[in-house]
């Protein structure tokens, strides 16, 4: 079974492929320079040289606080882009696996967020997001949108290299305390993307539509932070020796970020057995990758 990925030199895109090697499935991963979703001859141009029996698109525009000037850009590729996609598809009799965000709620919930809960993005990047997810429900019935939160992976730039460069560079750091928050590991997306693979490919599939898939522990920032350190000590020198938590409004940001963004993931276990792994474990994993110089 062939897999065609989008946007491999993301976070996700890119531990599918590395992770390819070890599973009974071909994946044909594509960078932007190669497959460009906002181009629609491009697009159909690499389905007929591919053939693939699953697409799973991991293209977007993820620079959160740039897209509140950027509209353009962020819109073109988390909503017509996805839309192009679900249009191949659907002409192919393709399945398409999209990734979205927590991004789309506003964080003012104070439970996990269930897939069915209304959405309303805060910022021009939730917005694009949302909007792509409405395109590839109205364009393709075969569908599994995926939303998790949190990213972070050996590969590209995110949250926890951020705070490793910072904690080799300073003696102290200043966290928000008050977003909460699930991260979740590249890798482990990706590990999860092969099981939701398999189960579509199968051909009795019939479970679709949107799913939660994100880390099994639920912390702030600053919580986040003091982890990463305590992992990290054991393998490299830090100069960091104070942590201090402070209020979003002591950290002001181009885009608001949602308060509140855990996602119950209890669907995702319920249909394909998956429970991502808790904090620990999932950065350990990140620590033994660096060290592997697996990036």
């Amino acid at each position: 079974m062939k897999i065609l990925v989008t946007g491999v030199n993301g976070q996700v895109g890119h531990e599918l492929v590395r992770k390819s090697s070890s599973t009974d499935l071909t994946v044909h991963g594509f960078d932007r320079s190669k497959l460009d979703i906002t181009d629609k001859r491009n697009i159909s141009s690499v389905v007929e040289q591919i053939k693939p029996d699953l697409l799973v698109n991991c293209a977007a525009y993820t620079a959160v606080d740039r897209a509140e000037e950027d509209h353009e850009k962020a819109f073109a590729a988390n909503q017509y882009g996805p839309a192009l996609l679900a249009e191949e598809c659907r002409k192919n009799d393709i399945p398409l696996i999209h990734l979205s965000t927590d991004y789309v709620f506003n964080g003012e919930a104070s439970q996990p967020y269930k897939e069915t809960d209304s959405v309303s993005p805060l910022g021009i990047y939730g917005k694009s997001k949302e909007a792509g997810e409405q395109e590839v429900r109205s364009i393709l019935d075969r569908h599994i949108i995926l939303r998790t939160s949190w990213v972070y992976g050996n590969h590209g730039n995110n949250f926890v290299k951020t705070m490793l460069r910072l904690g080799q560079e300073r003696e102290e750091l200043r966290v928000v305390n008050d977003q909460w928050g699930c991260p979740t590991f590249a890798g482990d997306i990706a590990d999860a993307l092969f099981v939701i693979a398999r189960k579509v490919l199968s051909g009795t599939f019939d479970n679709w539509g949107t799913y939660h898939c994100c880390g099994s522990t639920t912390l702030t920032w600053y919580d986040f932070t003091n982890h990463i350190f305590e992992i990290a000590k054991n393998s490299r020198t830090l100069s960091i020796k104070n942590i201090i938590p402070i209020p979003t409004e002591q950290f002001p940001t181009p885009a608001r970020r949602p308060a509140y963004s855990v996602l119950d993931c209890r669907k995702l276990y319920s249909t394909f057995g998956i429970i991502l792994p808790e904090l620990t474990k999932s950065l350990n994993t990140f620590f033994t990758n660096e060290n592997n110089g697996e990036s």
